[in-house]
């Protein structure tokens, strides 16, 4: 009997896990670092037609944490993938790579993709997925005033980059942040803020230093609230109309 290939993925993954440990490269920190700099496999990447069949291969150690539909867990552990921009999957799995991008949980499964064919076929298997219905949001008896403030909050300085609906920017690698778990998408702002995201914009650093936790929460909130563009997975039979 042949050997599942997700176990053998994930059996890969705690080989690299327990051996040398991901590398690490000089982040926003360094004098000299420079926000998607044009270098490494993530051009060659970039640059080559992703296969969906071979992808989706690829994706299914990937399915381990973001769950085979890409939809990531609602308490933010892991986000949703389904969705995102390719430009967006490539640059974040080469940095993570690299080590620019700190993420131990997520380095020894980003560490079996071979090379930049197989970034490029992860992707475009990611973007082939429909878009789940549900996701995690804000679920605080105060949250039609948290997204109402968020809302403010994101159309003053957020919507620039990240356009009016959340949408991103895929030529400027700018994420789809509509419809993104609400507990990821805090983490990932307090990171950002806080200079732990050694692989953040500048740009968006400035914005979002002078930024409160509670601003941060209205601001998530709002976010998760949006519904991201592309196909939407189809309701299950028998669910209820919202």
């Amino acid at each position: 009997m042949k050997t599942p290939l997700l176990l053998v993925a994930l059996l890969s993954a705690s080989v690299a896990f327990a051996g040398a440990p991901a590398p690490k490269k000089e982040g926003i920190e360094g004098k000299d670092y420079k926000w998607n700099a044009e270098e490494g496999e993530k051009v060659e990447a970039l640059h080559k037609k992703g296969d969906v069949k071979a992808g989706k291969e690829a994706y299914e150690v990937c399915g381990a944490c973001h769950l085979p539909s890409g939809a990531g867990r609602p308490d933010g552990t892991f986000p949703q993938l389904a969705g995102q921009h390719s430009t967006v999957l490539i640059k974040q799995m080469a940095d993570i790579r690299a080590g620019l991008r700190d993420n131990p949980t997520m380095y020894p499964f980003a560490a079996t993709l071979v090379d930049p064919q197989e970034l490029a076929d992860t992707a475009a298997y990611i973007n082939s997925l429909c878009i789940p219905i549900e996701h995690g949001k804000y679920e605080g008896a105060d949250a039609a005033i948290q997204v109402s403030k968020g809302k403010e909050l994101y159309e003053k300085q957020c919507l620039e980059c990240h356009g009016k609906n959340g949408e991103g920017n895929k030529e400027k690698f700018y994420p789809v942040i509509a419809g993104q778990h609400y507990k990821y998408l805090l983490r990932q702002m307090t990171e950002i803020r806080d200079g732990k995201r050694r692989n953040a914009n500048p740009d968006m650093v400035k914005v979002i230093k002078p930024y409160t936790n509670e601003q941060l929460v209205a601001i998530s909130a709002y976010q998760s609230s949006l519904v991201m563009p592309g196909n939407m997975c189809a309701a299950k039979p028998g669910a209820k109309k919202k």
